[in-house]
């Protein structure tokens, strides 16, 4: 793997950690603002809009743009939005410096994952895509549970201010290891707005969100699921993220490195194991081991699905990815935002800590469901092209092979 992959994972890891680390920082944040929690939840939410909203518009505005000066551009946005958190005199200004970092959220791994499938050859590409989000499951086992610590101890905008500082070193990396890579000629705007006439593309996007938000489903409600389900004290949750994120990793890599053998019955197997372990969750979840367990299954059996689904739509899009690509990782946080909203309905409606795993097990199962009719609708395509083949003239046929 060339070392340019891991310019992009240090960026990727700086993203992974000004993603997460604000929830565990979000009571001195309100403290120190005098706003309640759930405002200070804006944070939060701030975010994951931004990156909805960012990814296809940064990846439009940088269709012009050569990939790598891009990148650039995204890492300066990234470390512009956290120093203006860092320093920011009031709410409204750091919420502004949230949506400013999450800008580049998007676009950054989007773009990324065009530029780390051209550095390697073509059986290898799924496994460069999982190293570049590398950086982001490391983030969960690094970044956030030491960035969460610095905050508590010494104030959350120097957590900030190192996060931009990782910006910096993404930006130096991406400068220095990535190579030139020009935007491929003839490659418009519109091409790119094609790709989603595909249905494999837009399928693809739709398992994307239903099977990460199955994973956030339960992961949004682990605290109080944790203190009053498992019985664990407050100050274990730390620890049982850092579970979740040592599954994300391990799940991510093992996603990348069969992917590029098998797409497809990986997503079988991941998807439907995910929904399976989300669902025994609601039982799990009233045992202190055996909940540990579950969190790092979830955390392996979710990112194992990113790789895959990831070069799914590089693949379906072939010609014009790179919006697609992008847009796919707004419809990560899109599944945050909805299976978030939903594990809060059910907890409302009072059926408990543990019945958004019940949400996550139903949202993992849909996406398993459309994975099956993806293939299925391949395979149609597939054989009705292979009989228009059969069935033309042997001069047609031989034009047809000689092409």
């Amino acid at each position: 793997m060339p070392l340019a992959l891991l310019a992009l994972a240090i960026g990727a890891f700086g993203i992974g950690t000004t993603e997460f680390v604000i929830m565990g920082l979000l009571p001195q944040v309100a403290g120190d603002f005098g706003v309640s929690i759930p405002t200070a939840g804006l944070l939060v939410t701030g975010y994951a809009l931004g990156v909805v909203i960012g990814a296809p518009l940064m990846t439009v505005l940088g269709t012009k743009i050569p990939r790598k000066r891009m990148l650039m551009l995204l890492m300066g946005l990234f470390i512009v939005g956290n120093l203006l958190s860092a320093v920011a005199p009031s709410f409204s200004v750091m919420l502004i410096g949230r949506v400013v970092a999450s800008l580049a959220h998007g676009a950054f791994f989007g773009i990324g994952s065009v530029v780390a499938a051209e550095l390697v050859a073509p059986d290898k590409k799924a496994g460069a895509i999982a190293m570049m989000f590398t950086g982001l499951t490391v983030a969960n086992v690094v970044g956030v549970p030491l960035g969460t610590l610095v905050g508590q101890s010494v104030g959350w905008r120097v957590t900030f201010a190192v996060v931009a500082g990782l910006g910096v070193i993404g930006l130096t990396g991406i400068a220095k290891l990535v190579p030139d890579l020009p935007k491929p000629e003839g490659v418009q705007l519109r091409h790119e707005l094609a790709a989603f006439k595909n249905t494999q593309v837009l399928l693809a996007m739709a398992m994307t969100v239903l099977g990460f938000g199955g994973v956030f489903a339960a992961i949004t409600y682990i605290a109080p699921m944790m203190t009053h389900v498992a019985g664990f004290a407050d100050g274990s949750v730390t620890w049982l993220l850092v579970l979740f994120g040592l599954g994300m990793v391990g799940g991510n890599l093992i996603g990348g490195k069969f992917a590029d053998r098998a797409l497809m019955p990986m997503l079988y197997v991941s998807l439907g194991a995910l929904a399976v372990v989300l669902a025994l969750f609601t039982v799990t979840a009233h045992n202190k081991i055996a909940a540990a367990v579950t969190i790092a299954l979830i955390g392996a059996l979710g990112f194992a699905t990113v790789p895959p689904l990831q070069k799914r739509v590089l693949d379906q899009a072939h010609g014009a990815p790179t919006l697609a690509s992008a847009v796919n990782i707004g419809a990560f946080n899109l599944g945050n935002a909805l299976s978030a909203w939903l594990g809060g309905i059910v907890i409302a409606a009072g059926l408990g800590y543990t019945a958004p795993n019940w949400v996550g097990a139903v949202l993992a199962a849909a996406a398993l469901l459309l994975a099956i009719l993806s293939a299925a609708l391949e395979r149609r395509t597939g054989a009705r092209g292979t009989a228009v083949v059969a069935g033309a003239l042997p001069s047609e046929q031989r034009s047809v092979v000689h092409h």
